[in-house]
């Protein structure tokens, strides 16, 4: 019985999403900018990487066909002839917004059905009546932040003042989500999840997607330092996923990275979580050692995303791609005939555009069938058709929405 497998590359957008325009994001083009960084030297850094962006595994798999499919141009370094068998194409996504959740739900079968809540850019940003209850549950006699920030900056702001008063920061984005911060020796890990478990409680009226614990670890702000300890309260993905249809058949489930986070650990099977890209690489080959016939892995590697996307660093970024491609091989060793693998994106995050948030952009889908052929893709209306195709490998039921490839 075949198996499948569906590795998001948590950011690494190809452009050309039709409705960029409505969400600030026309001319977004993670990839493509990365890439012509690298053409032009500006991805260089010593020590690091130089010179063209080179991805030849991801390549000899369809990256840079479908990213001149979606955007109209081939980025400099990349080919545009993939190898025989390999299937590829790009998807657009429907779902109203341009999160981690949205699109995951979406490639799993399932768009988002309404749009999210946000929180307004005004400073402080949170309802009163929010916070109040919060801090009346968590025992706090207030909090920290209650502002729109980016992770990294606001703890560099306010960590000092929050070790000393023992108050969490808590702050937000264009993403419908509530992060809260705190050191996780200070304050206590349990205790901020605890803390997330409450907010994640009252944001659900909110229809806010994530709530998402940051701890940090540090004495200072030149030493402060996010951990691998982050986890993510999601608001659970409407039914009908593949990985609903895959619990609902008895098939084995494996997620790795945040993946069960992001689908609130419902029909989430045995879950990895790995300290980075690479650690979460080693999870995913080592699971597929053993996944048995008819099993389903679903795999995200956030660092694209969270290190190097979000901070603006077209180098680190081209350097995390480079070493993921690196890895490539192994991944594809450790996969069976009859198996079918995609790689796919959730969302764009261009590290040359303004701000520091995700952009609306269309996703590679790259399909890998091992002593076979994976099957025309092309150009794919919906994130979903990812879920409906994988489900129809594994010989499931169809997901909630979404048309087959194959």
């Amino acid at each position: 019985m075949a198996r499948a497998v569906l590795l998001v590359l948590d950011s690494v957008g190809i452009g050309g999403a039709p409705d960029a325009e409505a969400y600030g994001d026309a001319g977004a083009d993670t990839l493509g900018h990365i890439a012509e960084a690298c053409a032009a030297g500006r991805g260089d850094r010593a020590g690091l990487r130089a010179g063209p962006l080179a991805l030849p595994n991801l390549d000899a798999l369809g990256l840079g066909a479908a990213a001149a499919a979606a955007g109209g141009r081939l980025p400099p370094g990349l080919s545009a002839d993939p190898a025989p068998g390999a299937g590829w194409g790009f998807g657009i996504e429907v779902s109203a917004g341009k999160d981690t959740p949205s699109g995951h739900w979406e490639l799993a079968g399932t768009p988002v059905p309404e749009p999210w809540g946000y929180f307004p850019r005004t400073d402080p940003c949170f309802p009163p009546d929010l916070v109040a209850a919060f801090c009346a549950e968590v025992g706090l006699s207030g909090i920290l932040g209650d502002r729109h920030a980016s992770g990294t900056a606001i703890i560099d702001d306010l960590g000092e003042a929050s070790l000393r008063g023992g108050l969490p920061i808590l702050y937000t984005s264009v993403d419908s989500v509530l992060q809260i911060a705190a050191h996780e020796d200070a304050f206590g890990l349990d205790r901020l999840y605890a803390a997330c478990a409450v907010a994640r409680r009252l944001c659900d009226p909110l229809r806010i997607g994530r709530v998402i614990a940051r701890p940090f670890t540090g004495g200072d702000a030149a030493s402060f330092r996010r951990t691998a300890h982050r986890r993510d309260f999601a608001m659970p993905p409407p039914p009908g996923t593949v990985l609903d249809r895959a619990a609902v058949a008895g098939r084995a489930i494996v997620t790795v990275g945040k993946t069960a986070d992001i689908f609130a650990r419902r029909n989430t099977g045995i879950e990895h979580h790995g300290d980075g890209n690479d650690a979460n690489v080693d999870h995913l080959v080592g699971a597929l050692a053993t996944l048995p016939d008819g099993g389903f892995a679903f795999a995200n590697l956030v660092d694209f995303d969270s290190d190097h996307g979000h901070r603006r660093d077209p180098a680190g970024y081209a350097a995390c791609l480079e070493r993921f491609d690196r890895r490539l091989p192994q991944i594809l060793a450790a996969l069976r005939p009859g198996d079918l693998l995609v790689i796919t994106a959730d969302h764009g995050n261009d590290p040359t555009f303004p701000g520091t948030d995700h952009t609306r952009e269309c996703v590679p889908i790259l399909a890998h069938a091992p002593g076979g052929t994976a099957g025309a893709i092309g150009r794919r209306s919906s994130f979903a058709d990812v879920g409906a195709t994988l489900a129809r490998h594994l010989g499931l039921d169809g997901t909630a929405a979404g048309r087959p490839w194959l």
